[in-house]
């Protein structure tokens, strides 16, 4: 049952980000070129994104997931080098390319070959971030 709703809540959520333009590379430039050609648009996608999260997380505090499991806890509010380093990645990412990592997981059956080496240079990012904050974290604390 827990497969059956992952499943559904991924569609959605892929869907979501269809219908709202995030996986069209262009738009997203677009939102992010502010001394350029700005498209505003994805800013009621970012509210409609947050708002409702934000009345989620309220929501969460003391409950249960129904299938099984627990919320997970709040993030921490320090601001540390390996948030900004992310941060810069992300950035530098979805700048280039147009796309972070769940729209680029939607748009990969018509993304073309870009979309491709971009999903598969984004996985390899997100396999090799621990051993390589691992190896940073001892460095900076020797």
């Amino acid at each position: 049952m827990r497969s059956l709703y992952a499943f559904l809540s991924g569609g959605l959520f892929g869907a979501g980000l269809y219908v709202s333009g995030m996986t069209d590379t262009r738009k997203v430039q677009g939102w992010l070129d502010v001394f350029g050609d700005w498209d505003p648009t994805l800013a009621f996608v970012l509210a409609g994104a947050i708002l409702p999260m934000a009345v989620a997380w309220r929501l969460t505090h003391a409950r249960r997931p129904l299938v099984g499991g627990s919320f997970p806890a709040p993030a921490e509010a320090r601001i540390g080098w390996p948030l900004v380093a992310g941060s810069i990645l992300f950035g530098i990412g979805w700048g280039l390319m147009g796309l972070c990592p769940g729209p680029s997981m939607a748009s990969i059956t018509y993304g073309g070959t870009p979309g491709a080496v971009f999903l598969a240079a984004m996985l390899a990012g997100m396999r090799a971030a621990p051993p390589l904050r691992r190896r940073l974290d001892a460095l900076t604390t020797a």
